[in-house]
């Protein structure tokens, strides 16, 4: 039997950085796990209400804490920054009250930045948020998941996986499809390989959607 593993926890210091750097002593370790949370729900909810991207998600491929005595500092990777062109200083202002207000922090700074990516559909979570689009206007999820290979082949990587599972077309009975165009090796630790989990509510019920993206050696 297949032994499955994250492989992006499997790649942890090769190809692979955490997302979150700080340190904690172990009592206050759930403590600052759940204040990483709060954060990236914050971002997530205020990015959503305020801007509708093309492809319907938000357009985050990550973001990366980085904590200090006095700082946390959040950097933010999208693929489609608009954050960045329609009042970005008093965006981003906003976006800081808003987080430190959940956090209730008083002795650290908050600083927060926006990084654009140079190929938005090489990256797999906001692939996975176009393919989740398309299925919530019942595109079939044969097109969608055939017109997320083709957006990838654009964005120069060498192969993807995209694996869906669920109700798919409404059926009454659930089942498991996936597709692999080019190579995938998930074996191979030294081969750079993004993973994205995302779960979609259709009118059929939840799906499913696993994306590996194989970048390069």
């Amino acid at each position: 039997m297949g032994q499955k593993i994250n492989p992006l926890g499997f790649r942890l210091g090769t190809t692979q950085s955490h997302h979150s750097i700080w340190f904690a002593q172990p009592k206050d370790y759930s403590d600052g796990l759940q204040e990483d949370q709060k954060i990236r729900d914050c971002i997530k909810n205020y990015i959503q209400k305020n801007m509708k991207i093309s492809s319907g998600g938000e357009g985050i491929a990550r973001i990366e804490i980085r904590k200090r005595i006095d700082l946390i500092h959040v950097k933010i990777y999208m693929g489609f920054p608009k954050l960045l062109i329609e009042d970005r200083a008093r965006r981003i202002e906003e976006l800081q009250l808003i987080v430190q207000k959940e956090l209730n922090s008083v002795n650290q700074k908050l600083n927060i930045t926006i990084t654009k990516i140079t190929n938005p559909y090489g990256d797999p979570n906001i692939l996975a948020e176009f393919i989740a689009e398309q299925l919530k206007n019942r595109v079939s999820f044969r097109k969608a998941i055939q017109k997320a290979i083709e957006l990838t082949e654009q964005a120069d990587t060498k192969g993807i996986q995209v694996q869906i599972a669920g109700r798919l077309n409404g059926k009454e009975m659930a089942r498991v499809l996936w597709i692999r165009e080019g190579r995938v090796p998930l074996q191979t630790i030294r081969a750079k390989i993004d993973y994205c989990p995302y779960t979609v509510q259709t009118i059929h019920g939840v799906l499913g959607i696993k994306i590996w993206i194989f970048r390069e050696d």
